[in-house]
């Protein structure tokens, strides 16, 4: 087993996450908009989110219908975070991004490469759709599983700042979210979502990796370009758009999951992930499953070209050793 794919892998993925990290703060803040905003008050210290739930446990005669809650569109959500927080809030949750890229990209882009090597047909050089879907399955979810810890951290300090001041978690750094998360909360509570996550990443990783292996060799085949920055421009764009369609229900569903905040002890607003993806749709209609697509793929898009085109040149650099 070689560390090659590792190392370069990871190189790329951490230069594009932190590069793209407002565009996906961005994103986490508008798939949880709707919580808060289709949300009642309760005389409890509960969770917004729990609200839309009250109707099952005890239902009100003569209710009004609850109206959806009005969008908010990407600048609106950038606009609010710089007047509150000024530019560093759209880098919140850096450190995590950084340390969710080391543990999960690494190792998804590695295994990925491992499994390439060894499943390419000799004889024409590339590897069969269906075995490039099989090793992103793979590498995804194991990826993944490696990665929650950081994501959950990443997640809440994306997050936190759209909660009131004495509600904030302020996590000082990925190190103090994970340390307190296991104190406070037990250490189960780091792996939070992880089937989420898991599911999530192994859509991800088996649409975007193998699409954009797929595109780039039916580019090349065609001799639609050459093989350079434009056809790894088109490729992983292309590949960035596929990802993007398939994990967004998923994305916002572990999102809401991994945020949700209560006591140890106490009764969770989600009891898991149809419970979330069921209460989602009843409060705000399916189409929120969908919510923050917008900067999912103007996230996605500019991260999957950024992953693709560094990694051509890290391989480039990297070939002699």
């Amino acid at each position: 087993m070689t560390v090659k794919g590792f190392v370069e892998g990871g190189i790329a993925s951490i230069i594009a996450g932190c590069s793209t990290h407002p565009l996906d703060l961005l994103k986490v803040r508008m798939q949880l908009n709707g919580e808060i905003q289709a949300s009642k008050p309760t005389t409890e210290p509960i969770r917004p989110a729990f609200a839309s739930t009250t109707t099952v446990a005890a239902p009100k005669l003569n209710a009004a219908p609850t109206l959806p809650p009005p969008r908010v569109g990407l600048l609106s959500v950038g606009k609010t975070i710089v007047q509150e927080q000024g530019v560093r809030g759209l880098f919140s949750g850096v450190s995590a991004t950084v340390l969710r890229q080391t543990l999960y990209s690494t190792t998804r882009m590695g295994l990925y490469d491992i499994m390439k090597q060894k499943w390419t047909d000799p004889e024409s050089g590339n590897m069969p759709l269906v075995r490039k879907i099989g090793a992103g399955l793979i590498a995804g979810g194991i990826g993944a599983a490696c990665g929650n810890p950081a994501d959950v951290a990443m997640v809440r300090m994306q997050a936190d700042g759209r909660l009131p001041l004495d509600q904030r978690r302020n996590y000082k750094s990925v190190i103090d979210a994970i340390t307190r998360m296991a104190k406070d909360e037990g250490v189960t509570s780091l792996w939070r979502g992880s089937s989420l996550t898991v599911h999530r990443a192994m859509i991800v990783t088996a649409s975007q990796l193998a699409s954009y292996d797929q595109i780039k060799e039916t580019i090349l085949d065609k001799g639609l370009m050459k093989d350079g920055l434009g056809t790894h421009v088109t490729a992983s764009f292309a590949a960035g758009f596929v990802a993007s369609v398939a994990s967004n229900p998923v994305d916002v569903i572990k999102t809401r999951v991994m945020n949700m905040k209560y006591e140890r002890g106490g009764v969770p607003p989600y009891s898991g992930a149809l419970d979330c993806a069921m209460k989602t749709i009843k409060a705000e209609g399916p189409m929120a499953l969908y919510k923050g697509f917008i900067p999912t793929i103007s996230r996605q898009g500019p991260f999957t070209v950024v992953l693709f085109v560094t990694l051509e040149q890290v391989r480039k650099l990297l070939k002699d050793f």
